[in-house]
């Protein structure tokens, strides 16, 4: 039987290179976002507010119209926001959130059902910056952390149920992200020069990362295995980075990103 695959954010980065990875690898797929990718797609798009219940429960309405099965969904959405945090509005914080974290959770919950039937698959793409926290991106990595405790939980719930639950932790990776990135900006002397260096950074480091391919492939390999890790991080740099941060005291590993980061 083919396996039907959901994809969210799969207008670009991460998201779009997945879902076309997974159509060559003879994989039915639907990508999900609020924005159609522009030229041909090789996958089925539906429009997707995944911030939205409603445009949630309309898209999985269409998908169990279309399908008899749902094999593995990826949450892939994501927005990413930077500034210092006194200067960073509650609202721009509950925006990530809804994508990134309850956007996630939403749509999980959604497709639960579908999957219990199939015994299926949960990807969660969450990051680095979820487990080692970024000065100036503290929100980021607090959304992503909480996303691989969202991860870690619904896996031991659904496990007796046959479903199988992974994180995946991309370090710098060469996308869009980059530059949709909203940007909380100071003129507050305390942070200014210190804030513009990081995202300076950030960014240099971002377009110098990894492509996104290499992601898409950790992917369908997860997806070919019956017992997936609880997380899986990509490329071997960051997964020397996440082992430092197990063994290291955590004073010495929050120097050495103030260092990096915010000094």
């Amino acid at each position: 039987m083919n396996k039907v695959v959901v994809i969210s954010g799969a207008s670009s980065g991460i998201g779009l290179e997945t879902a076309r990875y997974l159509v060559a690898k003879g994989y039915t797929v639907y990508g999900l976002a609020r924005r159609k990718p522009e030229g041909v797609l090789p996958f089925s798009f539906i429009s997707t507010d995944i911030s939205d219940a409603a445009s949630i429960q309309s898209t999985v309405n269409t998908l169990l119209e279309k399908e008899t099965h749902i094999d593995a969904l990826i949450n892939c959405a994501g927005m990413g926001i930077s500034g210092a945090i006194q200067h960073t509005s509650l609202e721009d914080v509950q925006k990530m959130f809804n994508v990134n974290l309850f956007g996630a959770f939403s749509l999980t919950k959604a497709l639960i059902p579908a999957l219990r039937e199939t015994k299926g698959m949960v990807i969660n793409i969450s990051s680095v910056a979820g487990v080692l926290t970024v000065p100036f991106q503290t929100f980021y990595s607090m959304s992503k952390s909480a996303l691989n405790t969202f991860s870690e939980g619904l896996r031991m719930e659904v496990k007796p149920l046959g479903i199988r639950v992974v994180s995946v932790l991309p370090g710098d990776t060469k996308t869009g992200f980059t530059a949709a990135r909203e940007k909380t900006l100071s003129n507050d002397p305390a942070y200014q020069k210190r804030l513009e260096k990081s995202l300076a950074r950030m960014e240099k480091d971002e377009q110098n990362g990894k492509s996104p391919l290499t992601v898409a492939k950790a992917v369908a390999r997860l997806l070919k295995r019956k017992h997936p890790p609880v997380k899986v991080t990509v490329g071997f740099e960051y997964k020397l980075f996440i082992f430092l941060k197990k063994i290291l005291p955590t004073r010495f590993v929050n120097w050495i990103l103030f260092l990096m980061y915010a000094r």
